[in-house]
């Protein structure tokens, strides 16, 4: 089970900054591993302002390059888990890898196990749950047509609207 922050949302251009991982092993006992990488590239405010991670705390940290092989020992054998792992962190991971010419990590190659997926399907993040969680109402039988779908998207908005004047997040 594994999580990334890096300098952006791209997997080709951007580049990991921490990866944390824990290695479940048949015995039941577990690994765990921290990296906290330099990314040889300025870390944009904007993805600051999300993890957290500035370049003055990543200046003295070693390059990805320079613990790549320790970090593919680490996975090496493992399936992957991890929350939105397959949209994300396992792209990232395998392009980082392929920098480094380690060309067997492959995340296709592997079982992944996505918890970002399970709760999506168990939780409906999608127009009719939002109307009725910021409405209180129920789109039934009009759902996916395009009028119904834009006056519960225009009801949702001001929903959205409503609770974050509410509790001040605008």
């Amino acid at each position: 089970v594994f999580d990334i922050e890096s300098t952006g949302i791209s997997p080709r251009a951007d580049r990991i900054i921490e990866l944390a991982a824990i290695r479940l092993n048949p015995d039941g006992s577990r690994d765990e591993r921290e990296w906290l990488l330099n990314p040889q590239m300025k870390i944009p405010i904007e993805a600051v302002a999300i993890h957290g991670i500035t370049d003055a705390e990543v200046a003295d940290c070693p390059t990805f390059p320079e613990v790549a092989t320790e970090i593919f020992m680490f996975f090496e054998g493992c399936d992957l888990a991890g929350f939105s792992a397959g949209y994300f962190d396992a792209q990232i991971l395998n392009e980082e890898f392929l920098r480094c010419d380690i060309h067997n990590f492959h995340p296709d190659g592997r079982a992944l196990l996505d918890a970002q997926k399970i709760y999506h399907k168990r939780e409906p993040r999608d127009l009719t749950a939002a109307l009725k969680f910021y409405c209180g109402k129920d789109l039934g039988e009009a759902a996916h047509g395009a009028m119904a779908d834009t006056q519960a998207t225009l009801e949702v908005l001001i929903g959205i609207i409503n609770v974050s004047i509410r509790y001040k997040t605008v």
